[in-house]
């Protein structure tokens, strides 16, 4: 809010008011200029971009741009955040996850600015009796604990609670989750299991460990198989709302079974589409709450995790700036508990440097950025006021799909879910082989030459479910082809990039092609000749003007000094000896592979 001067003056009292209309003229002037020829609402349509789920983010918010009223930090409809003070008084909770029976390393964590544990047990993880070595050490009145043990929820739950009796933890003092997750167990692996000790597990944190919550509604198993925020969210809602009706039916109320829940959703280095999906989920759990009845009930405890989706194998390091803008995303949009996953995730056990990174990841933004000084700091902007809302609508929309294919774990086990998350990320496939999703150090600015990380491997998640995808995927199929062509044959396959003319006119596309050819593991040669470079196959690099001058006859040499396929970095025309054309927008991964296939790399 403006607070003017007891004179009244006003800074911009000066400068006469400019009308929408005004500001869509200035654009279309500009895109005359390059060649677009719109006006009025086209013209501001065409810098208008695609968002999934049918949304739009268009170039310019304004007061224009209204939304319903958010409401207060701590209050119905909790879009501002679950808790009036929001994180203001410590910062979020650092939540750090540990698959590994590793209690040097739980400590290390936790001596070092972590502040509460997600240990994965049972069969992917930590074994149920290990348990007890691994928290050796640990405070438990003041370090939470939040399980994730599938099946073994109920024996990993009982341990905990043993632990929390033995070591002198007052029921009232234990905090954390017991991380019961059914229907999150079952879109991972396809097995369901017996629910009944849950609403046990339940009943008894709400009766006896007022700190405890027994379940986890997790979101991550719908976005690691490709969906959209929209379906993230969807799937969340129905899942509440499926344990709502259990827990309820077991004898709990419905303020009760709220309080047994904790949402787990991911943190994408889309910052401020992660933003608005954590306020939008509060929002809807908030209408949930209240049709239910328990209006009161309806603050969405959150926790946050950095998306395993975009983190990549090759060039891992970039992963630390994925991973912090998620974290900063996470904790505007008021996550209450946020994990970062270490950069070397995709690889294996993380090292303790890169745990300490991925904790120092949130001490910085937290004490250094003083991000949590301020409640809700995207609060009031148009642009974030209109995406939630927008979101919030196309997520209660997936919901009601959910339901009416009779709740989430008949939506699961019909296909109905799966087959909407494969639809949704075959279209981001599309977008990311075409490179109009960017993955830096993988399909833009690869590096041939880096040395490999290598980790311990993880224990094996669950599988058997809904599938498991990586932004990366197709382009790390194509490198491990070039991986294993270098290790049979001691080199990587080549192509030789043709530059015609002065450097002014062909770096801009050599420079192009060079990116686009190592996204495959093809080592481009730019020096010598053909004959020189080892090739079999060339690419033309330069100017249309210079193309038009020389391209037919520079193919027609490379193809006489032996070139099986000439390619030409430009739009398509139709020169004579030119294969094909490589450009922005191309397929690129259909591209290298049919490279690759030519020059016999399997």
């Amino acid at each position: 809010m403006t607070v003017l001067p007891d004179d009244g003056l006003e800074l911009a009292a000066e400068f006469p008011d400019v009308t929408h209309e005004q500001w869509q003229r200035l654009v279309a002037g500009v895109l005359r200029k390059a060649g677009k020829d719109v006006e009025g609402d086209a013209a501001e349509e065409a810098l208008t971009t695609a968002l999934e789920d049918g949304l739009r983010t268009r170039p310019l918010y304004t007061a224009r741009d209204t939304a319903p009223e958010p409401g207060l930090p701590g209050f119905a409809p909790f879009v501002r955040g679950s808790r009036a003070e929001g994180n203001t008084v410590a910062g979020w909770d650092v939540r750090q996850r540990h698959t590994a029976a590793d209690a040097a390393a739980v400590l290390a964590d936790l001596e070092n600015g972590v502040t509460s544990l997600w240990l994965t047990v049972g069969e992917a993880g930590i074994p149920v009796p290990s348990l007890a070595g691994v928290l050796e050490g640990v405070y438990l009145d003041l370090a939470p604990v939040v399980l994730d043990a599938g099946r073994d929820t109920e024996a990993a739950a009982r341990e905990l609670l043993r632990l929390y009796a033995e070591r002198g933890v007052a029921k009232d003092a234990a905090r954390g989750n017991l991380g019961a997750d059914p229907l999150g167990h079952e879109a991972r692996t396809g097995q369901a299991y017996d629910t009944a000790p849950v609403a046990e597990l339940a009943r008894l944190c709400a009766e006896d460990y007022p700190g405890l919550r027994a379940l986890t509604v997790d979101a991550l198993p719908y976005h690691e198989a490709g969906g959209s925020a929209a379906q993230e969210l969807g799937c969340s809602l129905a899942t509440g709302v499926a344990y709502l009706r259990e827990l309820t039916e077991a004898g709990l109320s419905v303020a009760q079974a709220c309080g047994q829940l904790e949402f787990r959703y991911a943190a994408t280095a889309d910052q401020f589409l992660t933003v608005a999906k954590l306020r939008a989920a509060r929002r809807l759990w908030a209408r949930v709450a209240e049709v239910s009845g328990a209006p009161a009930a309806g603050a969405q405890v959150q926790h946050a995790v950095t998306s395993p989706v975009m983190m990549t194998r090759r060039d891992p390091w970039v992963n630390m700036l994925r991973t912090t803008i998620a974290t900063l995303a996470a904790g505007v949009g008021g996550a209450g508990s946020v994990t970062v996953l270490p950069f070397d995730h995709a690889l294996g056990l993380p090292d303790a440097f890169a745990r300490r990174i991925a904790r120092n990841t949130a001490t910085i933004l937290v004490e250094e950025s003083h991000l949590t000084r301020v409640v809700d700091p995207a609060g009031g902007s148009w642009y974030v006021e209109r995406l939630t809302d927008e979101l919030a609508h196309a997520g209660w929309e997936f919901f009601q799909e959910i339901e009416q294919a009779g709740g989430q774990a008949a939506a699961l086990r019909s296909g109905t879910i799966g087959e909407r998350l494969a639809a949704t990320w075959s279209v981001r496939s599309a977008k990311l082989a075409k490179r109009r999703e960017p993955i830096t150090g993988v399909s833009e600015f690869p590096h041939l030459a880096e040395k490999p990380l290598v980790r311990e491997p993880a224990p094996e998640p669950p599988s058997g479910g809904l599938p498991v995808v990586r932004r990366d995927e197709a382009y790390e199929a194509l490198r491990a082809r070039s991986d294993a062509h270098l290790a049979a044959t001691g080199s990587r396959p080549r192509i030789y990039l043709a530059a015609l003319g002065p450097a002014a006119a062909h770096t801009a596309r050599l420079t192009f092609a060079s990116n686009l050819f190592q996204a495959g593991g093809i080592e481009p040669v730019t020096e010598g000749s053909f004959a020189d470079s080892g090739a079999t196959e060339a690419c033309l690099c330069s100017s249309d003007a210079l193309y038009e001058e020389q391209a037919e006859t520079v193919a027609a040499e490379l193809k006489s000094q032996g070139a099986s396929h000439v390619s030409l970095a430009g739009r398509p025309g139709s020169y004579a000896g030119v294969d094909a054309y490589v450009f922005a927008g191309c397929d690129a991964v259909a591209v290298l592979s049919a490279a690759l296939d030519r020059m016999g790399v399997s």
